[in-house]
């Protein structure tokens, strides 16, 4: 049998082993904003179990960037120390380690998803206050609504990105994704959905783009030539009967993306507004939007992979993506919280050799 989804997959000087990369998932489980020992476990035990590439979850460049009071960061140096066990571990094991750089915009200060409470952080209960393209915009059971971002916050963004990514570099990383999906900041600049500017950052695409533009140029420059950019989408805002980004908007970014020194476009879908409608959401449900993407790619002629997430569980299902060129690598988040070591069981179903740890080979099917 050929073998596709457990080839290398080699963007600039830095070969992925395979192609198979976990997705970022929150963990909502650092109360300081640094990573813990749950942290490191969590992700080296998926790269024991053979991915290609291990994505640390949305972490925030800044502290008001934060989904939650929860949430990892890398906004200081000694987040970024507290970072490079777990990179160094997921290197170790043979895997590439990545992280995903996040500012949550008007999604931020909101408590985690379980415990007594939901919603936004009340000010006299820790939360901050949040910023957005546009505002004010009262969020639900919130008593302080989201503000406008000044010119001189937006240059503040791009700063942070900038030395966040200088510091996941001194970690250990070896890719970096800009997050700008999921109706996080920069996904709110992209979308006519939260972006109702009248400046050089709202009304026409080139406007609304500026700024997911700015930060990946930001990424690159922190960023060593050798190693790889990555950029997460959501190819569309699921809502048809009012202006919003879509998937044409999403295929025509990627080119330009690639300029700004991208060199993959992670695509998901989604996340801007709770009157999306989700049309289908089984096996593959978001693989149509980066097979658009990858189409007009290749028509242009774009040096830039793509890379499609979500509903994606089993090695054929896999294997047959990238067999079929629909995209150039995987991503899986609910497989692996349920399966750790799914590429090792997904190589010997689709009878491909994987290295396995030398500490489970006595478990290995012969």
């Amino acid at each position: 049998m050929v073998d596709h989804l457990f080839s290398p997959l080699t963007l600039r000087d830095t070969e992925i082993p395979n192609r198979v990369f976990v997705s970022p998932m929150c963990q909502y489980s650092a109360p300081s904003g640094a990573p813990t020992d749950w942290h490191l476990v969590h992700l080296g035990s998926r790269a024991v179990g053979g991915a290609g590439l291990v994505m640390a979850e949305a972490t925030a460049v800044s502290p008001e960037g934060r989904i939650t009071p929860h949430d990892v960061g890398i906004w200081s140096d000694e987040q970024a120390d507290a970072w490079a066990d777990t990179a160094a571990f997921v290197r170790d094991q043979g895997s590439v380690p990545a992280i995903q750089l996040a500012h949550a915009g008007r999604k931020a200060s909101t408590h985690r998803p379980w415990g007594d409470q939901d919603g936004p952080v009340p000010l006299d209960e820790g939360g901050w206050e949040v910023h957005a393209p546009s505002g004010p915009y009262p969020r639900d059971g919130d008593e302080h609504p989201t503000k406008s971002l000044s010119q001189s916050g937006i240059e503040d963004v791009i700063d942070d990105f900038r030395a966040a990514a200088e510091r996941a570099l001194a970690a250990g990383f070896e890719v970096a994704e800009v997050h700008a999906a999921h109706g996080y900041l920069l996904h709110e600049f992209l979308s006519p959905v939260a972006n109702d500017r009248d400046d050089e950052y709202g009304g026409s695409f080139e406007n609304r783009t500026r700024l997911v533009r700015e930060v990946t140029e930001a990424v690159r420059e922190a960023w060593p030539d050798d190693k790889p950019v990555f950029v997460r989408l959501s190819a569309t805002d699921w809502i048809a009967d009012r202006e919003s980004w879509d998937v044409e908007q999403s295929a025509r970014l990627a080119p330009i993306l690639a300029e700004a020194g991208a060199d993959l476009v992670d695509v998901s879908a989604g996340g801007i507004s709770p009157a999306q409608d989700v049309p289908y959401a089984g096996p593959n449900y978001q693989l149509p939007y980066a097979e658009v993407v990858r189409e007009h790619v290749v028509e242009t002629g774009t040096d830039i992979a793509v890379a499609s997430v979500g509903g994606i569980t089993d090695p054929t299902q896999a294997e047959a993506i990238v067999a079929n060129d629909r995209a150039d690598a995987v991503l899986m988040a609910r497989e692996f919280l349920r399966s750790p070591y799914w590429p090792l069981h997904a190589a010997d179903e689709l009878d491909q050799e994987i290295e396995w740890p030398v500490q489970y080979r006595r478990a290995k099917p012969q």
